[in-house]
């Protein structure tokens, strides 16, 4: 056994160790390019448009083009960091390489809390639909979340190919409702009248304008950084694609083209669905600011109530994508943390025919349903229901802020620490870009804290840290494997040149 100067304990492990835990590659530029729009492609169809309550239209409109700068030096960041170090732990890989194992881990344990909540709250949202066009009784809507969780995490297991066939299928068919609501709403839009029917009440509360032509900003620039958690929502997850480097056939060259092409996809579809949903007669900004089912209410202000039935599945599909990409992810982020004896190595053995990480993937779906469930039957059916959606989306975005620092600050500590390795693929927003990152980030989680749910879900979240931190401190950190990113990262440091990391070229 190998200690480290980290406090750390290495064991080599032999090479029954690796078979046991073999990936299969399969993921082209096509298929990374869905992973990446499909994680994401949900919050455009539902939870974005809480933001117009805080901000008004233009609030919304200035809030996401900020988070999408804040995403942009994020996956420029990420484009350069995956190819260089192409490993299945992405987050938790660039840190440990960066900042060493203790900074590996609490950088994959941010993305952890992401990526187990994120599923957990798109299924709740996925419940509403279903209940909604099905007539079903709230009461029944564990029953919905086992059922939906039981049929995806089969088809993330049964194939690596059958996986990304269905991501790409049904990201294409979201992206294709999308536009179909895009052409069908701008003949119909009356922006002035709608988009801006929100005015401020004497209590300095949103209240509706019956005649519209209101503000852009009627709750002024701090209005827009109120609306900044929000705007989220609409690229939130498209940082998990690294994710998928040891499942790709060339993620040297596929990677960071994936990933920019996705970017570029979400920010256009963004603008779109920012300007048209509000802008549509009977719809409006002030009725978005509180709406559950955003692009529904678009299509019944466009087509009516007579087809809700199918109107409502058609729009089910974005969220049934990001459902089924984001559980992708989240096996294989508990995978590497797990093959890698951050956590426990069980967790990490895979499907000895499909060569898909079941056991991580089941993990990480039982500890998202025992969370909803906890919280539905500690605060009963109904107010449950009502309730729990918010408090796992701010314990989601609690976790992915987190871990964008994290990843940025582990950026801009490669560029200058590390400069000899190679780069397939160089930010054009260089060490600018994740400096803008880490503020925009904090600056989020500043305005996150003013949501009174956010409380209880930062509850959640510590109790999580405190859970796995103490794992780690007493048995993880004594139980390390030389995985392929743990080995990356122990040769590099070898390799480090002995002169002055800030004068090293950036």
């Amino acid at each position: 056994m190998d200690q480290s100067s980290s406090g750390v304990s290495y064991k080599k492990a032999d090479a029954s160790y690796f078979e046991k835990r073999g990936l299969s590659r399969y993921a082209g530029i096509w298929s990374l390019w869905a992973l990446g729009v499909g994680a994401v492609i949900s919050g455009h169809f539902s939870g974005w448009n809480f933001g117009f309550a805080t901000g008004g239209w233009g609030g919304m409109l200035v809030a996401g083009i900020i988070i999408a700068i804040m995403y942009l030096g994020l996956t420029f960041s990420i484009a350069e960091m995956s190819p260089a170090l192409p490993h299945t732990g992405a987050a938790y890989s660039f840190a440990r390489t960066a900042m060493g194992p203790w900074g590996g881990f609490l950088t994959g344990l941010c993305e952890n809390v992401e990526y187990v909540i994120t599923p957990a709250v798109i299924v709740t949202f996925i419940t509403a639909y279903v209940n909604s066009i099905l007539g079903l009784d709230p009461v029944y809507s564990p029953l919905v979340w086992i059922a939906f969780y039981a049929i995806f995490f089969a088809l993330n297991v049964f194939g690596l190919e059958l996986s990304f066939k269905v991501t790409l299928v049904i990201t294409l068919i979201s992206l294709g409702v999308l536009a179909f609501f895009w052409m069908s709403a701008i003949p119909h839009i009356d922006f002035s009248r709608w988009a801006l029917n929100i005015g401020v009440g004497p209590d300095g509360a949103a209240v509706e304008l019956p005649e519209g032509n209101g503000p852009m900003f009627p709750f002024g620039f701090s209005g827009v950084l109120a609306t900044l958690p929000f705007a989220v929502w609409l690229f939130l997850a498209i940082e998990q694609l690294p994710l998928a480097a040891e499942e790709s056939v060339d993620p040297q060259r596929d990677m960071p083209k994936g990933i920019i092409l996705g970017m570029l996809t979400l920010m256009f579809s963004a603008f779109m669905i920012v300007l048209l949903n509000p802008s549509l007669p009977g719809v409006g900004s002030f009725h978005l600011g509180s709406a559950l089912e955003p692009l529904l209410d678009g299509f019944k202000a466009i087509y009516g109530d007579s087809g809700v039935v199918l109107l409502g599945i058609v729009a089910l599909t974005g969220l049934i994508a990001s459902f089924h990409t984001i559980l992708y992810a989240q096996g294989r982020q508990v995978y590497s943390l797990s093959r890698a004896g951050y956590f426990p190595t069980f967790l990490s053995v895979t499907h000895p025919k499909y060569k898909t990480p079941y056991v991580a993937m089941m993990a990480g779906a039982l500890v998202g349903l025992a969370v909803m469930l906890i919280i539905w039957f500690a605060l009963g059916a109904e107010q449950g229901g009502s309730i729990i959606g918010s408090v796992l989306l701010n314990m989601a975005v609690f976790g992915a802020m987190f871990s964008y620092i994290m990843q940025a600050i582990s950026f801009i500590l490669l560029r200058r620490n590390l400069p000899h390795i190679h780069r397939p693929f160089r930010s054009p927003l260089g060490i600018p870009g994740a400096v803008l990152t880490i503020v925009i980030a904090i600056v989020t989680l500043f305005y996150q804290v003013q949501d009174p749910n956010f409380s209880k879900g930062v509850l959640w979240v510590a109790v999580w840290f405190g859970v796995a931190i103490a794992y780690f401190a007493l048995v993880g950190r004594h139980r390390l494997i030389l995985s392929p990113e743990e080995e990356f990262a122990m040769e590099q440091k070898q390799k480090k040149p002995h002169h002055d990391p800030v004068i090293a070229k950036i």
